[in-house]
C-alpha cells in the first residue's frame, strides 16, 4: 500500500519528469487526426523540435503525410518534406504508438447528427483508443471543439482508472483549436492559445508544452470554461454573420449601400466591429457550434432563445 507522502512524491516526479522532456523536446507527442486542425498542429511542434506521430484512420492521408505532400496548405509542402526527411514526423494507422508517446493531442471532428444534436462519437472512439494504450505520466489534451462538460464527463472517465488519476499518474485538459484556413496573416504559431486542465498540474503542463511553439497561453480555471469559450468565439461570428447579411437584404430593398453602411459605422472606436456580408455560415464550426451550446443547455432547464 503507498502511503499519502509517497503518492505526493511519485505525483511530483510524474510532472517534473514531463515538464523536462517538454523543455529539452524529448517528448514524444501523438497527434490524433490529420485534418485542418492535426496537420498544422503536427508541423509546429515538429519545427519546434519534438518528434510527431501522427494517427489517421485515412490510409491516404497518412500516405501524403509521409511522402511529404501537405494536402492543407500546398505552399507548405516543402517544410513538411524536409521535416518527414529529418524524421521528425511518423504518420501511422496504428494506435499502439499512443503507449510510446509522452503526450497525446486529440483533433477529431465534432459534426451534427441528422436530429442537429452533438455527434462526438469520433471524440469517444478515440478517446477508447488512448485508454487501451494509456501508461503513467502521459499529458493527453482534446482539441476538438465540443459542448462544455466533455473533457471531464467523457473523457475522464474513460482514464481514471485504479491506479490512474487525473493530476497525479497522468495529466488531462482541454485546449481548443483555433484555424482560420487560407489566413495569411493568423496561424496556429501566432494565434494566442487558451487551455484549462482537469488539475492544476494538468494546467501547467499543458500550458508549458504551449509555449513551446505559440507566444501567448491563457489558462482557464477548468476544462469547461475553455469549452464554452471556443463556442463563445464561434457563435459571435454566426450571430453577426447572419445579422449582417440580413440588413444587406434589408438595404437592398430600402436602395441603401450596405458596404458604405459598415465602413460608416467603422469609423467608431468602440463598441464596434465590421463584420461584411457575403455568402452566408459555412465551414467546418460556424454553423455547428451553437447546436452545441443549445443541446447542452437543455440539461440546464434553460433555453438559448436568441441563439
Amino acid at each position: 500500500m503507498i502511503s499519502g507522502l509517497e503518492m505526493k512524491v511519485k505525483e511530483k516526479n510524474n510532472r517534473k519528469r514531463l515538464e523536462e522532456k517538454i523543455r529539452n523536446k524529448s517528448a514524444k507527442i501523438c497527434i490524433i487526426g490529420l485534418g485542418y486542425v492535426g496537420l498544422p498542429l503536427v508541423i509546429e511542434f515538429a519545427k519546434a523540435g519534438f518528434f510527431i506521430y501522427g494517427i489517421d484512420d485515412n490510409l491516404k492521408r497518412v500516405r501524403d503525410v509521409n511522402s511529404g505532400i501537405n494536402y492543407i496548405v500546398k505552399k507548405d509542402s516543402g517544410l513538411l518534406n524536409e521535416l518527414i526527411k529529418n524524421k521528425k514526423i511518423k504518420a501511422t494507422c496504428d494506435h499502439s504508438v499512443i503507449n510510446k508517446s509522452d503526450i497525446i493531442i486529440i483533433c477529431v471532428p465534432t459534426p451534427l447528427t441528422k436530429f442537429k444534436q452533438p455527434d462526438i462519437s469520433y471524440v469517444e472512439t478515440v478517446s477508447r483508443h488512448v485508454s487501451e494504450h494509456i501508461r503513467e505520466g502521459q499529458l493527453i489534451i482534446l482539441e476538438s471543439t465540443t459542448y462544455p462538460g466533455t473533457t471531464e464527463e467523457i473523457l475522464l472517465p474513460m482514464f481514471d482508472k485504479k491506479v490512474f488519476k487525473a493530476g497525479k499518474n497522468y495529466f488531462l485538459a482541454f485546449s481548443p483549436e483555433r484555424v482560420d484556413p487560407g489566413n495569411k496573416d493568423f496561424n496556429t504559431a501566432n494565434t494566442a492559445k487558451i487551455i484549462g486542465g482537469v488539475t492544476k498540474n494538468c494546467s501547467e503542463l499543458t500550458k508549458a508544452l504551449y509555449e513551446e511553439i505559440i507566444s501567448d497561453v491563457y489558462s482557464a480555471t477548468s476544462p469547461r470554461t475553455a469549452e464554452m469559450t471556443k463556442l463563445l468565439e464561434n457563435i459571435f461570428r454566426c450571430v453577426n454573420i447572419a445579422l449582417v447579411n440580413e440588413l444587406a437584404l434589408l438595404c437592398k430593398r430600402m436602395n441603401i449601400n450596405i458596404w458604405e453602411v459598415v465602413e460608416l459605422a467603422s469609423t467608431k472606436p468602440y463598441g464596434f466591429m465590421p463584420f461584411y456580408p457575403g455568402p452566408g455560415l459555412g465551414g467546418h464550426c460556424i454553423p455547428i457550434d451553437p447546436f452545441y451550446l443549445t443541446w447542452k443547455a437543455k440539461e440546464f432547464d434553460f433555453q438559448t432563445k436568441f441563439i
